[in-house]
This record gives C-alpha cells, structure tokens and sequence, in this order.
C-alpha cells in the first residue's frame, strides 16, 4: 500500500512538472481560470476542439491563427466560431446531427469543426483526395446532414451531392465572389456576436482511416479531461504554451488534427497555408520565428530534397522541434534534416483509433533512424504472437495498444479487436533491448512466398539504401508456383542509372534467396494519397508510368 501511494505521489509531481515546464499551467490570473472551466461548461464539456474556446478565456488578445487571408486573435476565433454554430443550427431544414468537411488548411476548417461541435453535432472529416464515388459513398454512410467544402471541390462534389438531395452544402474557400449559395464567412457575418445554446454534450470528431487497402472507415474520437495524456505527450515533445507552430500536416488526416488539437490547448499560434509547398514553409517558419513545424514525413523529404542553395537560403533558427507521423519517413532524408537543422525531429507512430502511440526522440533517431521510439507514459504497447501471447526481445508480432485515446468506436458497423484491454493496430513490429519500437508494417501486407513470411519493409529498407535509388515500395502478386512472388516499385535518384540485376544483388547479398524481388519496375514517382502514404493497391494495378524490367 505504501509502495503503490508513493507510485502515485511521484507521478502527480511528475504530470505537475510537466505541465508548469510546458507553460501549460502558469500565472495566469484566477479569474480566467474560472472562464476556462465556465466555457467548457457552456460548450458541452470537453471535446477534441476544447481547447479554442479555453485559449480565448486564456489569451483573448493573443494570436490564434495566420493563413492567406490574414490573422485572428483567440477572442475573434472563438467568437467566428460561435457565429458559424448559430448559423448551422438555423440552417433551414431538419436539425443538423453530423457535419462533413472537406477543407485544406485553412481558418474555415478549424471554424467549421469548433462550430459543429458547439452545437453538439459530430463532424467528420474528409479526405480532399477523395475520387467522387468514395466521397459519395462516405457521404451517404455517415448521414451529412450538412456539407462545408472549398470551391476547388465542387467537380467531385456536384456528382455525390446529386446522391443525397437533402444535404446542405455550404461553401469555405472560395476564390472571388461567389454566388453559389451559403458560405462559411456569410453565416459569420449574419450571425456575429451570436452565441449557440448549451447542448448536451460536446459533438465528437470523425477522423477516416487512410483507407490504403479499400473505403475509410470513419472513427469516433470524443472529448477527455485527462492531462495526464496531454502531459505524456509534453513529456517527449518541447511544445511550449504561447509559441508559434506551422500545421503543414493535412488537418483532415488524425496527426494534422492531433496538432491542431495541442496547438490550441497550448494557446500556440497556428500558421498554416492550404498547399504544401517546401520553400514556402521554410518561409512561414522564418517569417513567423515559430519553434514548432508539424509534418508529415513526405514533407520533411521534400525540404530535404531541395537544392543546398535553397536550404541556404532559408534557414530556421527559431525552429525547436518538427514533428512527423502517418508513414515511414526516407532515413537519409532524416539525417540529412536533422544534421542542418540539429537534433529538432521528433517521429511518432500514430493511429486514427488509438492516437499518439511512441515517439522517437532526436535521440533515439540519430541511433536508429527508423525507429517509432517509445511507449508515452501511460500508453502500454505489447507485441504478440499468434497465440496472443508476448513474443521475446527483438522478435516480430502484432502491435497492441492501450491508452486513453477517446477512440468511441466506429461509424460503421466495424468494430476494433481487442486483444487483454489492448487494441489490435493491424501493425507488425518488434521491440529491441533499448526498448525501442519498430513497425516492420502492415499485418495485411505480409507477403507469403514459397511458404516463407516476407515483410516489404526489410527488401525495401535494402533497396532504399542504394545512392542510386530515390523511393521504392515492395509488393506481392499472385505466382503459380510460390503463392506470391515479390515486385520492386523503383524511383530512380536524379541521372542514377541503376538497373533490376543491381537492385536484384543488392538484396540478395543482404537477405534470404526468398527476399529477393523477381520483377523490378521503375516508376518516375510512387502514388501517393493525400496524406503521402504509399498507395500500394494502385502499384498492384500496373499503373501506366512503370516500366518493367525483370
């Protein structure tokens, strides 16, 4: 009993800690402590974007957000934001329950997301990479009553809002005077100075799955008072309370949300623009002196691919921490960054349904460049066998997860597998006797050769050491005398004249005969979605830019 009151003890002065070095808790005057408790009240409780309404009862004069059309303070945000729920409610019609967006980066969709969550709606959030049947056909399984899309959508929109007619469409980015009907800031303006009534609880968040093997399955995540994650997470990443942070991570996608969702509760300026575009963004980061950058790792090698002159001519010595998930990140690329940068990335494994998993520390990564890191405090993560049942140190498994997530199951009729209280990822990777992570890949993924297991990350990470080689995905097809034989998907570095015996020998004089690619394609680019996965069913499908060399 002592032993477990002391454990208890030295965490509370830990999450203390934690919190007061973060600036999370600091000197702010008690009367807007009382306003921060009293928003959350009027709000519902506490939601995944709690923390605008908190930073407005914080801050109200500090700066909430910078994008192309210019900035806003916490107090204009919140009050937007409360203007737009009005608006929503009186929309004509029946009473709005769910609210889809499909938005980049911009106020409109951090707006439109506070805002159907004031009125206790949920809202899901849509993939701007999405073809118009799979829009359509999430539209219609997740029952939008409403839709708030930017202009530049309207090709693939038109046909799915054709499917379901009594959607309302309201319009967010628009270029121009538009004449389409509702839009995000002509709500605001009739409704300014408006605030929604109190509803009976805080409207949830949908985040869709990346869906790289079929339709997105959309999963609930709700509100949660409890710091301790927060703390976990301030913990492993220097975020700090009134700093300034570039979103260049795709807000839709879980990690770009996760972000949005820190930045607010820590009172952190958001700066973001509706395009990637990597000279830019060195350029938001200098201009704005932010300290943080949050990326996903397509983006971090796209920085890292510029010319030297360019990265000369765009430093970032404000830059703290940048910090990257939703895929595996180019170990050269991440070198590279770290060593013109320093010692400022920070890799996290994330999930849709379980949220921040590991983090690996500018540490752990000058170690073990393709390292996930370690389990946050409070997060356990076990690897099992088929028996369910752990596997040694260093031995290949599936990945499980338990924490405090807020994952409220899906919106289909899906459910999670649970293996002991931990959720089954649907990942596969192994611990090493640093207690480091490494997600090997997708359980799915696993190719069955002549009878052997073979995981693509092992061929890949071989091939992709090569000077010669840009990117490479490996996949398996049908073969009628192995089950499955293993296909290279090659991009070329610049001028590199590598060849399929090249990378064939490559592997071969690193791995098992059984590892060894028996087709090698070269591509001029991997596809990629929205959120720069790898889109490995569309390689399957021959696309027309590879040519194959065996």
């Amino acid at each position: 009993m002592i032993s477990h009151l002391r454990e208890r003890v030295t965490t509370a002065l830990w999450l203390v800690r934690t919190l007061i070095r973060s600036g999370f808790l600091g000197s702010s005057r008690v009367d807007r402590y009382i306003r921060m408790g009293l928003n959350l009240r009027r709000h519902g409780g506490a939601s995944p974007v709690s923390g605008i309404g908190l930073a407005a009862a914080r801050d109200p004069d500090g700066i909430a957000l910078i994008d192309e059309a210019g900035q806003l303070t916490w107090r204009e945000l919140d009050a937007r934001c409360d203007a737009l729920a009005v608006g929503l409610r009186d929309l004509p019609g029946a009473s709005v329950a769910t609210v889809a967006i499909l938005c980049r980066n911009h106020r409109g969709l951090i707006e439109a997301l506070a805002a159907t969550s004031r009125l206790g709606a949920d809202a899901v959030l849509l993939n701007t990479g999405f073809a118009g049947p799979q829009l359509a056909d999430v539209l219609a399984r997740e029952q939008a009553d409403v839709l708030i899309s930017d202009d530049e959508f309207d090709a693939v929109v038109e046909p799915a809002a054709q499917r379901l007619p009594e959607m309302r469409r309201i319009h967010a980015w628009t270029e121009g005077e538009s004449d389409r009907g509702a839009t995000v800031d002509g709500l605001i303006g009739a409704n300014s100075g408006t605030r929604p009534g109190r509803p009976a609880r805080a409207g949830r968040i949908v985040l869709l799955t990346s869906g790289t093997t079929g339709t997105p399955k959309g999963a609930r995540r709700g509100g949660s008072t409890d710091v301790a994650s927060l703390a976990a997470m301030l913990d492993r990443i220097p975020w700090r309370a009134g700093e300034s942070t570039v979103i260049a991570a795709p807000i839709f996608h879980a990690w770009g949300f996760g972000q949005v969702a820190i930045a607010a509760t820590m009172t952190c300026t958001m700066i973001m623009r509706r395009r990637f575009d990597p000279v830019a963004t060195l350029e938001l980061v200098r201009d704005h002196a932010a300290t943080g950058l949050a990326v996903v790792p397509v983006m971090l090698e796209r920085i890292t691919d510029l010319p030297d002159e360019v990265l000369d001519d765009h430093p970032m010595p404000t830059l703290r921490f940048a910090t990257a998930s939703g895929s595996r990140m180019r170990s050269d690329a991440l070198v590279a960054f770290l060593d013109r940068y320093g010692d400022v990335v920070y890799n996290s494994y994330n999930a849709t349904e379980a949220g921040l998993i590991t983090t690996a520390t500018p540490a752990d990564l000058r170690v073990a460049p393709d390292t996930a890191g370690r389990p946050l405090i409070g997060t356990s993560v076990r690897i099992l066998g088929d028996d369910d049942r752990e596997v040694p140190v260093g031995e290949v498994g599936r990945i499980v997860v338990a924490n405090n997530s807020g994952f409220d199951g899906y919106t289909s009729s899906d459910s999670k597998a649970f293996s002991d209280g931990h959720m089954v990822s649907g990942d596969i990777g192994r611990f090493d006797e640093n207690g480091l992570l490494f997600v090997v890949g997708r359980d799915d993924e696993m190719i069955v050769s002549g009878g052997e297991n073979v995981y693509p990350l092992e061929v890949e990470q071989v091939i992709g050491a090569l000077d010669e080689v840009l990117e490479v995905a490996v996949t398996g097809v049908d073969d009628d005398r192995f089950g499955q034989r293993l296909v290279a998907h090659v991009v070329r570095a610049p001028r590199a004249q590598i060849g399929a015996d090249d990378i064939q020998q490559q592997v071969r004089d690193q791995l098992a005969g059984f590892k060894v690619p028996r087709d090698v394609y070269f591509l001029d680019e991997l596809p990629r979605n929205a959120t720069g996965k790898i889109l490995k069913r569309e390689l399957d499908a021959g696309p027309s830019n590879q040519r194959k060399v065996s």
